[in-house]
Protein backbone atom coordinates (compact mmCIF):
# COMPACT_ATOMS: atom_id res chain seq x y z
CA UNK A 1 0.00 0.00 0.00
CA UNK A 2 1.08 2.85 -1.07
CA UNK A 3 1.63 6.17 1.79
CA UNK A 4 -0.48 8.27 -0.32
CA UNK A 5 -3.19 5.46 -0.75
CA UNK A 6 -3.40 4.61 3.42
CA UNK A 7 -4.85 7.65 5.22
CA UNK A 8 -7.38 8.27 2.16
CA UNK A 9 -8.30 4.50 3.29
CA UNK A 10 -8.54 5.63 7.06
CA UNK A 11 -10.92 8.91 6.03
CA UNK A 12 -13.36 6.85 3.77
CA UNK A 13 -13.63 4.64 7.66
CA UNK A 14 -14.17 7.64 9.52
CA UNK A 15 -16.52 9.42 7.16
CA UNK A 16 -18.94 6.19 6.38
CA UNK A 17 -21.66 8.20 8.25
CA UNK A 18 -21.62 11.29 6.11
CA UNK A 19 -21.26 9.24 3.23
CA UNK A 20 -24.10 7.56 3.87
CA UNK A 21 -25.78 10.69 4.82
CA UNK A 22 -25.23 12.32 1.31
CA UNK A 23 -26.13 8.94 -0.47
CA UNK A 24 -29.49 8.80 1.02
CA UNK A 25 -30.14 12.58 0.29
CA UNK A 26 -30.02 11.25 -3.06
CA UNK A 27 -32.06 8.44 -2.78
CA UNK A 28 -34.87 10.29 -1.50
CA UNK A 29 -35.10 12.23 -4.78
CA UNK A 30 -37.92 10.00 -6.68
CA UNK A 31 -35.79 10.65 -9.95
CA UNK A 32 -38.30 8.03 -12.17
CA UNK A 33 -37.29 9.06 -16.06
CA UNK A 34 -39.55 7.16 -17.77
CA UNK A 35 -42.79 9.09 -15.89
CA UNK A 36 -43.05 12.34 -16.66
CA UNK A 37 -44.82 13.17 -13.33
CA UNK A 38 -41.30 13.12 -12.52
CA UNK A 39 -39.52 15.65 -14.43
CA UNK A 40 -38.54 18.01 -11.56
CA UNK A 41 -37.52 15.23 -9.42
CA UNK A 42 -34.77 14.15 -11.95
CA UNK A 43 -33.81 18.01 -12.53
CA UNK A 44 -33.53 17.97 -8.28
CA UNK A 45 -30.93 14.65 -8.53
CA UNK A 46 -29.09 16.14 -11.27
CA UNK A 47 -28.36 19.67 -8.99
CA UNK A 48 -27.74 17.93 -6.26
CA UNK A 49 -25.08 16.20 -8.13
CA UNK A 50 -23.62 19.06 -9.52
CA UNK A 51 -23.46 20.68 -6.29
CA UNK A 52 -21.63 17.03 -5.25
CA UNK A 53 -19.40 17.59 -7.90
CA UNK A 54 -18.83 21.39 -7.33
CA UNK A 55 -17.99 20.53 -3.80
CA UNK A 56 -15.16 18.64 -5.30
CA UNK A 57 -13.60 21.32 -6.72
CA UNK A 58 -14.90 20.21 -10.21
CA UNK A 59 -15.87 22.33 -12.71
CA UNK A 60 -19.74 21.11 -12.99
CA UNK A 61 -22.37 21.69 -15.10
CA UNK A 62 -25.85 21.05 -15.72
CA UNK A 63 -25.97 20.19 -19.54
CA UNK A 64 -29.89 20.19 -21.07
CA UNK A 65 -30.95 17.85 -23.48
CA UNK A 66 -34.36 17.57 -25.32
CA UNK A 67 -35.23 14.75 -22.03
CA UNK A 68 -33.41 14.88 -19.02
CA UNK A 69 -30.41 16.70 -18.01
CA UNK A 70 -26.63 15.32 -18.65
CA UNK A 71 -24.47 16.17 -15.30
CA UNK A 72 -20.37 16.52 -16.10
CA UNK A 73 -18.04 17.80 -14.29
CA UNK A 74 -13.52 17.68 -14.47
CA UNK A 75 -11.46 17.93 -12.18
CA UNK A 76 -7.06 17.36 -12.14
CA UNK A 77 -4.58 17.38 -13.82
CA UNK A 78 -3.01 14.47 -13.95
CA UNK A 79 -2.25 11.20 -16.19
CA UNK A 80 -4.10 9.26 -16.63
CA UNK A 81 -7.25 10.92 -17.49
CA UNK A 82 -10.36 8.94 -16.53
CA UNK A 83 -13.95 9.39 -17.43
CA UNK A 84 -16.44 8.40 -14.74
CA UNK A 85 -20.01 7.08 -16.02
CA UNK A 86 -23.33 6.37 -13.96
CA UNK A 87 -26.40 7.30 -14.32
CA UNK A 88 -28.59 9.11 -11.30
CA UNK A 89 -32.16 8.12 -13.02
CA UNK A 90 -34.35 5.01 -11.83
CA UNK A 91 -37.25 2.49 -12.25
CA UNK A 92 -40.85 2.73 -11.59
CA UNK A 93 -41.75 1.45 -8.36
CA UNK A 94 -44.63 -0.51 -9.14
CA UNK A 95 -46.06 -2.47 -8.31
CA UNK A 96 -46.14 -0.13 -4.58
CA UNK A 97 -48.44 -2.65 -2.81
CA UNK A 98 -45.25 -5.21 -3.18
CA UNK A 99 -42.61 -2.87 -1.22
CA UNK A 100 -42.66 -3.33 2.79
CA UNK A 101 -40.98 0.58 2.90
CA UNK A 102 -41.67 3.56 1.29
CA UNK A 103 -39.09 3.11 -1.36
CA UNK A 104 -37.87 6.56 -1.44
CA UNK A 105 -37.48 6.81 2.55
CA UNK A 106 -33.70 4.98 2.55
CA UNK A 107 -33.12 3.41 5.95
CA UNK A 108 -30.73 0.83 6.96
CA UNK A 109 -32.16 -2.85 7.12
CA UNK A 110 -30.75 -6.02 7.85
CA UNK A 111 -30.98 -9.28 5.98
CA UNK A 112 -29.51 -12.61 6.04
CA UNK A 113 -27.33 -11.02 9.17
CA UNK A 114 -25.52 -8.26 6.74
CA UNK A 115 -26.64 -4.78 6.82
CA UNK A 116 -28.46 -3.09 3.53
CA UNK A 117 -29.46 0.09 2.53
CA UNK A 118 -33.23 -0.50 1.26
CA UNK A 119 -34.28 2.38 -1.60
CA UNK A 120 -35.42 2.79 -4.68
CA UNK A 121 -31.69 3.12 -6.87
CA UNK A 122 -29.36 2.11 -3.77
CA UNK A 123 -28.16 -0.34 -5.95
CA UNK A 124 -29.24 0.46 -9.30
CA UNK A 125 -27.18 2.75 -9.52
CA UNK A 126 -27.43 6.11 -7.25
CA UNK A 127 -25.53 3.88 -4.78
CA UNK A 128 -23.04 2.31 -7.20
CA UNK A 129 -22.38 6.01 -8.63
CA UNK A 130 -21.39 7.48 -4.96
CA UNK A 131 -18.92 5.05 -4.23
CA UNK A 132 -16.99 6.69 -6.74
CA UNK A 133 -17.88 10.24 -5.86
CA UNK A 134 -16.81 9.65 -2.35
CA UNK A 135 -13.70 7.82 -2.98
CA UNK A 136 -12.94 11.14 -4.97
CA UNK A 137 -14.15 13.23 -1.87
CA UNK A 138 -12.05 10.98 0.42
CA UNK A 139 -8.62 11.92 -1.91
CA UNK A 140 -9.29 15.20 -2.04
CA UNK A 141 -10.19 16.21 1.35
CA UNK A 142 -6.77 13.79 2.59
CA UNK A 143 -4.26 15.24 -0.45
CA UNK A 144 -6.22 18.20 -1.62
CA UNK A 145 -5.77 17.01 -5.10
CA UNK A 146 -6.55 13.59 -6.70
CA UNK A 147 -3.91 11.41 -8.27
CA UNK A 148 -5.44 11.74 -11.76
CA UNK A 149 -7.24 13.54 -14.11
CA UNK A 150 -11.22 12.54 -14.12
CA UNK A 151 -14.59 13.56 -16.26
CA UNK A 152 -17.47 12.53 -14.72
CA UNK A 153 -20.17 12.10 -16.79
CA UNK A 154 -23.78 11.18 -15.32
CA UNK A 155 -27.16 10.54 -17.21
CA UNK A 156 -30.47 10.68 -16.46
CA UNK A 157 -32.22 8.39 -18.71
CA UNK A 158 -30.43 4.98 -18.42
CA UNK A 159 -34.12 3.30 -17.23
CA UNK A 160 -35.99 4.85 -20.06
CA UNK A 161 -34.01 3.71 -23.43
CA UNK A 162 -31.49 6.97 -23.34
CA UNK A 163 -32.79 8.80 -26.01
CA UNK A 164 -30.51 11.62 -25.45
CA UNK A 165 -27.21 9.84 -25.22
CA UNK A 166 -25.71 9.37 -28.39
CA UNK A 167 -26.53 12.84 -29.87
CA UNK A 168 -25.21 14.17 -26.38
CA UNK A 169 -22.05 12.54 -27.11
CA UNK A 170 -21.56 13.14 -30.66
CA UNK A 171 -21.97 16.87 -29.70
CA UNK A 172 -19.72 16.99 -26.84
CA UNK A 173 -16.75 14.58 -28.08
CA UNK A 174 -14.09 16.96 -26.94
CA UNK A 175 -15.16 17.28 -23.32
CA UNK A 176 -16.05 13.49 -23.21
CA UNK A 177 -12.20 12.80 -24.60
CA UNK A 178 -10.22 10.79 -21.86
CA UNK A 179 -7.96 7.52 -21.63
CA UNK A 180 -10.48 4.77 -20.22
CA UNK A 181 -13.78 5.20 -19.69
CA UNK A 182 -15.18 3.30 -15.81
CA UNK A 183 -18.47 2.22 -15.40
CA UNK A 184 -19.85 1.12 -11.92
CA UNK A 185 -23.23 -0.29 -12.74
CA UNK A 186 -22.86 -4.20 -12.74
CA UNK A 187 -22.72 -6.72 -9.91
CA UNK A 188 -19.88 -8.89 -8.52
CA UNK A 189 -20.35 -12.46 -9.81
CA UNK A 190 -20.74 -14.10 -6.29
CA UNK A 191 -20.64 -11.97 -2.84
CA UNK A 192 -17.72 -10.74 -1.77
CA UNK A 193 -15.63 -12.15 -5.05
CA UNK A 194 -14.85 -8.40 -6.83
CA UNK A 195 -15.31 -8.63 -10.41
CA UNK A 196 -14.45 -6.93 -13.52
CA UNK A 197 -16.49 -7.20 -16.76
CA UNK A 198 -15.01 -9.07 -19.28
CA UNK A 199 -17.78 -9.10 -22.00
CA UNK A 200 -21.34 -7.65 -22.10
CA UNK A 201 -24.42 -9.46 -24.54
CA UNK A 202 -25.55 -7.85 -27.12
CA UNK A 203 -29.62 -6.88 -27.91
CA UNK A 204 -32.28 -7.16 -30.22
CA UNK A 205 -35.52 -6.29 -29.73
CA UNK A 206 -38.29 -7.22 -31.66
CA UNK A 207 -42.46 -7.25 -32.09
CA UNK A 208 -44.82 -8.69 -33.92
CA UNK A 209 -48.56 -8.68 -34.25
CA UNK A 210 -49.98 -12.18 -36.31
CA UNK A 211 -53.41 -10.90 -37.73
CA UNK A 212 -56.24 -13.46 -39.09
CA UNK A 213 -59.77 -12.42 -38.92
CA UNK A 214 -61.43 -9.62 -40.35
CA UNK A 215 -62.50 -9.34 -36.52
CA UNK A 216 -63.11 -11.58 -33.78
CA UNK A 217 -65.06 -13.83 -34.20
CA UNK A 218 -67.76 -16.30 -32.06
CA UNK A 219 -66.29 -18.78 -31.26
CA UNK A 220 -69.76 -21.42 -32.14
CA UNK A 221 -70.06 -20.37 -35.73
CA UNK A 222 -66.58 -20.10 -36.45
CA UNK A 223 -64.80 -22.76 -34.35
CA UNK A 224 -63.36 -25.03 -36.60
CA UNK A 225 -62.82 -23.33 -40.03
CA UNK A 226 -61.21 -20.19 -38.83
CA UNK A 227 -57.76 -19.44 -38.76
CA UNK A 228 -56.90 -18.90 -34.78
CA UNK A 229 -53.73 -16.29 -34.26
CA UNK A 230 -52.92 -16.96 -31.24
CA UNK A 231 -52.82 -21.28 -32.32
CA UNK A 232 -50.55 -19.68 -35.27
CA UNK A 233 -48.36 -17.63 -32.91
CA UNK A 234 -48.33 -20.55 -30.51
CA UNK A 235 -46.68 -22.51 -33.55
CA UNK A 236 -44.37 -20.09 -34.48
CA UNK A 237 -42.91 -19.53 -31.20
CA UNK A 238 -42.00 -23.46 -30.31
CA UNK A 239 -40.40 -23.59 -33.57
CA UNK A 240 -37.78 -20.97 -32.48
CA UNK A 241 -36.59 -24.07 -30.39
CA UNK A 242 -35.04 -27.32 -30.87
CA UNK A 243 -35.24 -30.08 -28.11
CA UNK A 244 -31.73 -29.38 -26.68
CA UNK A 245 -32.75 -25.60 -26.18
CA UNK A 246 -30.65 -24.27 -29.58
CA UNK A 247 -32.46 -21.48 -31.25
CA UNK A 248 -33.31 -22.77 -34.78
CA UNK A 249 -33.15 -19.98 -36.72
CA UNK A 250 -31.18 -20.09 -39.92
CA UNK A 251 -27.96 -18.38 -38.99
CA UNK A 252 -28.63 -17.39 -35.69
CA UNK A 253 -25.11 -18.14 -34.57
CA UNK A 254 -23.29 -16.71 -36.89
CA UNK A 255 -20.20 -14.47 -35.66
CA UNK A 256 -20.79 -16.77 -32.13
CA UNK A 257 -17.20 -18.03 -30.68
CA UNK A 258 -16.52 -20.71 -28.42
CA UNK A 259 -14.80 -19.31 -24.98
CA UNK A 260 -11.36 -20.06 -24.76
CA UNK A 261 -10.34 -22.81 -22.21
CA UNK A 262 -8.16 -20.77 -20.23
CA UNK A 263 -11.12 -18.19 -19.68
CA UNK A 264 -13.21 -20.59 -19.06
CA UNK A 265 -11.00 -22.43 -15.85
CA UNK A 266 -11.39 -18.97 -14.78
CA UNK A 267 -15.00 -19.37 -14.79
CA UNK A 268 -15.03 -22.33 -12.97
CA UNK A 269 -12.69 -20.94 -10.37
CA UNK A 270 -14.89 -17.49 -9.64
CA UNK A 271 -16.96 -18.50 -6.78
CA UNK A 272 -20.17 -18.97 -8.65
CA UNK A 273 -22.74 -20.94 -7.16
CA UNK A 274 -24.89 -22.71 -9.50
CA UNK A 275 -27.50 -24.28 -6.97
CA UNK A 276 -27.71 -20.73 -5.26
CA UNK A 277 -27.79 -18.77 -8.61
CA UNK A 278 -31.19 -21.46 -10.00
CA UNK A 279 -32.75 -21.50 -6.53
CA UNK A 280 -32.83 -17.23 -5.92
CA UNK A 281 -35.01 -17.24 -9.43
CA UNK A 282 -37.14 -20.39 -7.52
CA UNK A 283 -35.55 -22.88 -9.84
CA UNK A 284 -33.98 -26.62 -9.85
CA UNK A 285 -32.08 -26.97 -13.12
CA UNK A 286 -31.06 -24.48 -15.81
CA UNK A 287 -33.25 -24.42 -19.11
CA UNK A 288 -30.84 -23.21 -21.84
CA UNK A 289 -28.68 -25.09 -23.93
CA UNK A 290 -27.93 -28.83 -22.82
CA UNK A 291 -24.60 -28.53 -23.92
CA UNK A 292 -23.07 -25.82 -22.08
CA UNK A 293 -22.81 -24.78 -18.37
CA UNK A 294 -25.15 -22.37 -16.39
CA UNK A 295 -22.07 -19.76 -16.11
CA UNK A 296 -21.70 -20.01 -20.19
CA UNK A 297 -25.51 -19.60 -21.09
CA UNK A 298 -25.65 -16.68 -18.89
CA UNK A 299 -22.44 -14.98 -20.29
CA UNK A 300 -20.79 -16.65 -23.60
CA UNK A 301 -24.59 -18.08 -25.10
CA UNK A 302 -27.00 -16.16 -27.30
CA UNK A 303 -30.81 -16.25 -26.14
CA UNK A 304 -34.05 -15.32 -27.86
CA UNK A 305 -36.38 -15.10 -25.12
CA UNK A 306 -40.35 -14.02 -25.87
CA UNK A 307 -41.05 -11.50 -23.69
CA UNK A 308 -44.65 -11.23 -23.71
CA UNK A 309 -46.96 -13.45 -25.86
CA UNK A 310 -50.80 -12.51 -25.55
CA UNK A 311 -54.48 -11.92 -27.76
CA UNK A 312 -58.42 -12.48 -27.53
CA UNK A 313 -60.22 -11.78 -24.02
CA UNK A 314 -58.16 -10.98 -20.94
CA UNK A 315 -61.04 -10.04 -18.60
CA UNK A 316 -62.51 -12.21 -16.33
CA UNK A 317 -64.65 -15.10 -16.61
CA UNK A 318 -65.15 -16.24 -20.28
CA UNK A 319 -65.92 -14.66 -23.60
CA UNK A 320 -66.53 -17.29 -26.52
CA UNK A 321 -64.26 -15.49 -29.39
CA UNK A 322 -61.90 -16.48 -31.78
CA UNK A 323 -59.36 -13.45 -31.64
CA UNK A 324 -58.27 -11.12 -34.93
CA UNK A 325 -55.08 -11.01 -33.89
CA UNK A 326 -51.99 -12.03 -31.06
CA UNK A 327 -49.07 -10.57 -30.45
CA UNK A 328 -45.53 -11.19 -29.09
CA UNK A 329 -42.27 -9.54 -27.79
CA UNK A 330 -39.16 -10.66 -28.37
CA UNK A 331 -35.54 -9.99 -27.32
CA UNK A 332 -32.60 -11.96 -28.37
CA UNK A 333 -28.99 -11.50 -26.42
CA UNK A 334 -25.98 -11.27 -28.46
CA UNK A 335 -22.76 -12.66 -27.61
CA UNK A 336 -19.30 -12.24 -30.09
CA UNK A 337 -19.92 -10.40 -33.58
CA UNK A 338 -23.56 -11.28 -33.82
CA UNK A 339 -24.85 -8.61 -36.25
CA UNK A 340 -28.19 -7.14 -34.82
CA UNK A 341 -29.48 -6.12 -37.88
CA UNK A 342 -28.58 -9.13 -40.22
CA UNK A 343 -29.98 -11.72 -37.16
CA UNK A 344 -33.55 -9.27 -37.56
CA UNK A 345 -33.47 -10.15 -40.88
CA UNK A 346 -33.24 -14.21 -40.26
CA UNK A 347 -36.08 -13.81 -37.36
CA UNK A 348 -38.44 -12.42 -39.69
CA UNK A 349 -37.44 -14.50 -42.50
CA UNK A 350 -38.40 -17.42 -40.39
CA UNK A 351 -41.49 -16.15 -39.39
CA UNK A 352 -43.03 -14.89 -42.37
CA UNK A 353 -41.99 -18.36 -44.47
CA UNK A 354 -44.29 -20.15 -41.82
CA UNK A 355 -47.08 -18.01 -41.99
CA UNK A 356 -50.17 -20.16 -42.79
CA UNK A 357 -52.82 -18.78 -45.39
CA UNK A 358 -55.25 -16.06 -44.39
CA UNK A 359 -52.66 -15.11 -41.69
CA UNK A 360 -49.99 -12.07 -42.41
CA UNK A 361 -47.74 -10.23 -39.83
CA UNK A 362 -47.29 -6.58 -39.18
CA UNK A 363 -43.61 -5.79 -37.31
CA UNK A 364 -42.81 -2.84 -35.04
CA UNK A 365 -40.67 -0.74 -37.11
CA UNK A 366 -39.24 1.26 -33.98
CA UNK A 367 -37.39 -1.37 -31.93
CA UNK A 368 -33.40 -1.08 -32.43
CA UNK A 369 -30.34 -3.50 -31.88
CA UNK A 370 -26.77 -3.17 -30.52
CA UNK A 371 -23.89 -5.62 -30.38
CA UNK A 372 -22.08 -7.38 -27.64
CA UNK A 373 -19.36 -5.90 -26.51
CA UNK A 374 -16.02 -7.21 -25.50
CA UNK A 375 -13.30 -5.55 -23.11
CA UNK A 376 -9.83 -4.91 -24.15
CA UNK A 377 -8.46 -7.02 -20.54
CA UNK A 378 -4.88 -6.97 -22.26
CA UNK A 379 -4.57 -2.92 -21.46
CA UNK A 380 -2.47 -2.70 -17.95
CA UNK A 381 -4.83 -0.88 -16.69
CA UNK A 382 -7.48 -3.77 -16.27
CA UNK A 383 -4.54 -5.87 -14.31
CA UNK A 384 -3.62 -2.89 -12.32
CA UNK A 385 -7.59 -2.41 -11.48
CA UNK A 386 -7.84 -6.98 -10.65
CA UNK A 387 -5.17 -6.30 -8.25
CA UNK A 388 -5.89 -3.61 -6.08
CA UNK A 389 -9.36 -5.21 -6.29
CA UNK A 390 -8.06 -8.09 -4.73
CA UNK A 391 -6.08 -5.97 -2.29
CA UNK A 392 -9.34 -4.57 -0.70
CA UNK A 393 -11.34 -7.69 -0.83
CA UNK A 394 -8.77 -10.40 -0.13
CA UNK A 395 -9.86 -12.07 -2.19
CA UNK A 396 -8.53 -12.81 -5.82
CA UNK A 397 -10.80 -10.54 -8.26
CA UNK A 398 -12.06 -11.85 -11.78
CA UNK A 399 -12.80 -11.15 -15.37
CA UNK A 400 -16.48 -12.34 -15.70
CA UNK A 401 -18.90 -12.34 -18.54
CA UNK A 402 -22.27 -10.74 -18.32
CA UNK A 403 -25.27 -12.08 -19.29
CA UNK A 404 -27.23 -8.23 -19.55
CA UNK A 405 -26.79 -5.22 -21.63
CA UNK A 406 -25.10 -2.10 -20.91
CA UNK A 407 -25.63 0.05 -24.21
CA UNK A 408 -22.72 2.47 -22.97
CA UNK A 409 -20.02 0.63 -22.95
CA UNK A 410 -19.95 0.04 -26.72
CA UNK A 411 -21.00 3.83 -27.30
CA UNK A 412 -17.78 4.44 -25.31
CA UNK A 413 -15.57 2.97 -28.19
CA UNK A 414 -17.99 3.95 -31.07
CA UNK A 415 -18.51 7.24 -30.35
CA UNK A 416 -15.51 8.14 -28.23
CA UNK A 417 -13.08 5.56 -29.17
CA UNK A 418 -12.69 4.19 -25.82
CA UNK A 419 -12.25 0.93 -23.88
CA UNK A 420 -14.46 0.82 -20.94
CA UNK A 421 -13.42 -0.65 -17.54
CA UNK A 422 -17.16 -2.26 -16.00
CA UNK A 423 -16.78 -2.25 -11.82
CA UNK A 424 -19.61 -2.94 -9.98
CA UNK A 425 -20.21 -4.37 -6.08
CA UNK A 426 -24.45 -5.24 -6.51
CA UNK A 427 -25.14 -8.57 -5.37
CA UNK A 428 -27.35 -10.79 -7.65
CA UNK A 429 -30.14 -10.51 -5.52
CA UNK A 430 -30.55 -6.57 -4.91
CA UNK A 431 -33.34 -6.88 -6.31
CA UNK A 432 -32.70 -4.50 -8.99
CA UNK A 433 -35.90 -3.48 -10.88
CA UNK A 434 -38.03 -5.05 -8.22
CA UNK A 435 -39.59 -4.22 -5.21
CA UNK A 436 -37.37 -3.87 -1.86
CA UNK A 437 -34.23 -2.99 -3.68
CA UNK A 438 -31.19 -3.17 -1.43
CA UNK A 439 -27.47 -2.59 -1.90
CA UNK A 440 -25.02 -4.37 0.87
CA UNK A 441 -23.51 -1.46 3.25
CA UNK A 442 -20.65 -3.64 3.44
CA UNK A 443 -20.57 -3.18 -0.27
CA UNK A 444 -20.98 0.37 -0.49
CA UNK A 445 -18.24 0.96 1.98
CA UNK A 446 -15.44 -1.40 0.46
CA UNK A 447 -16.93 0.15 -2.80
CA UNK A 448 -15.59 3.55 -2.01
CA UNK A 449 -12.42 2.15 -0.34
CA UNK A 450 -11.81 -0.18 -3.47
CA UNK A 451 -12.30 3.12 -5.92
CA UNK A 452 -9.40 4.98 -3.74
CA UNK A 453 -7.25 1.62 -4.50
CA UNK A 454 -8.03 1.87 -8.13
CA UNK A 455 -7.36 5.15 -8.06
CA UNK A 456 -4.15 4.77 -6.72
CA UNK A 457 -3.28 1.85 -8.75
CA UNK A 458 -4.01 3.09 -12.11
CA UNK A 459 -1.99 6.54 -11.27
CA UNK A 460 1.29 4.20 -11.43
CA UNK A 461 0.46 1.70 -14.79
Amino acid sequence: MSDALAPVLSRIDSDLEGALERLFELLRIPSISTDPANKDDCLRAANLLVSHLASLGAEAELCPTPGHPMVMGKIGSGSPHLLFYGHYDVQPVDPLALWDHDPFEPFIGEQNGEKVIRARGASDDKGQLMTFVEACRAWINEHGELPCTITFFFEGEEESGSPSLIPFMEANREKLAADIALICDTSMVSPGVPSIASQLRGMLKEEFTLKGPAMDLHSGHYGGPALNPLREISKLVASFYDEDGRVTIDGFYDGVHEVAPEQLAQWENCGFDETEYLENAGLSVAHGEKAYSTLEQQWSRPTLEINGLWGGYQGPGTKTVIPAEAHCKITCRLVGDQDPDVLRKALRAHVEARLPVDATVEWDLDLEGNPAAVMNIARPEFEAARQALSDEWNREAVFAGMGGSIPIAGYFTTILGLDSMLIGFADDDDRIHSPNEKYGLNNFHKGIRSWARILDALSKA
